[in-house]
């Protein structure tokens, strides 16, 4: 799937919450096949910056269709957004766009190893190049921390019984595969929920674990509220509970500040104003975007601005 053809998740719902300003300049800090980024350019005037980061090569790859002086993609994980700018010599920017979760072109590529659907190598790295695969860490982990990875990270009730099944499962021959990793967990789940793989808690769980995706997250979000201009906006597009939930307590406590330890009790006037001010409320995509892509079912959007 190209750049061209990929459609994005919220795709008019960010660009307007980015609010676009002609000479501006703005991150889109989750490139993937480009979607959100071809928008911001379009809306960017002569004069407009957009700086696009991305922790897998083969977006960094499709990233090089774009030709545009206004335009540059830097190959770096999201928590990395301020020495990126550093490099790039930006200083303060006036929109940060996160989106979040595994593209469309990485779940359909069988060798990726993200999908339930298509059978390939069992990986699930952002970044093929760094870090242990699934494969490698279900050879190795023990059974305690294999539950407690896919009980946390997936919110999976039958974690144990999963963990249990798969050290059963690889003594007897390696777990390298995206459809036997999904039958073993299928064989241990006793119920299933309409609609949904039983294995699919589970392969989001290990995902997000080997990915490091929530530890990334909470050190990229205090970054972006740093580089800010004022009234510069935040939009962060998640697709996990878990994510979700880590933006939005970090955008709340952001917008309500802290309390001046002047004397007690505090009144209302002596709060310090938070750094953010939240704008609207969270977004979900429509019924017709949901049709016609089902990923975006699970999205949402939160958009806050850096007070001036």
């Amino acid at each position: 799937m190209t750049g061209a053809t990929h459609v994005p998740v919220l795709a008019a719902p960010a660009l307007a919450a980015l609010a676009v300003r002609a000479e501006g300049v703005y991150v889109d800090a989750t490139f993937g096949r480009g979607g959100h980024s071809r928008l911001i350019l379009q809306a960017l005037g002569a004069g407009g910056t957009l700086v696009a980061l991305d922790r897998d090569p083969a977006a960094i790859l499709a990233g090089r269709e774009i030709d545009d002086p206004r335009f540059a993609l830097v190959h770096a994980s999201f928590s990395r957004l301020g020495e990126v700018l550093r490099g790039q010599g930006v200083g303060q920017v006036d929109g940060i766009l996160l989106d979040l979760g595994v593209s469309s072109p990485q779940l359909d590529e069988a060798a990726r190893g993200f999908s339930l659907r298509l059978d390939g190598p069992l990986d699930m790295r952002m970044n093929p190049g760094e870090g242990m695969s699934a494969r490698e860490w279900l050879a190795r982990a023990e059974e305690r921390e294999i539950a407690e990875v896919i009980r946390d990270y997936g919110e999976e009730r039958f974690a144990k019984q999963i963990a249990r099944a798969l050290v059963a499962a690889r003594a007897t021959a390696p777990i390298d595969t995206t459809a036997r990793f999904a039958q073993i967990i299928a064989g241990a789940v006793r119920t299933r929920e309409p609609g949904q793989h039983p294995a699919t808690r589970s392969f989001q769980a290990v995902r997000i674990y080997l990915n490091r995706e929530l530890e990334e997250l909470m050190s990229v979000l205090p970054q972006a509220v740093d580089w800010l201009a004022p009234r510069g906006r935040l939009a962060v597009i998640s697709f996990h509970s878990l994510e979700d939930r880590i933006v939005k307590r970090f955008l709340r406590a952001e917008a309500a500040g802290e309390m001046l330890p002047h004397k007690l009790p505090l009144r209302e006037a002596e709060r310090a104003p938070g750094r953010l001010q939240l704008i609207g409320r969270a977004q979900r995509a429509s019924a017709e975007e949901v049709a016609a892509n089902p990923r975006a079912r699970s999205a949402v959007l939160r958009v806050a601005e850096r007070r001036a």
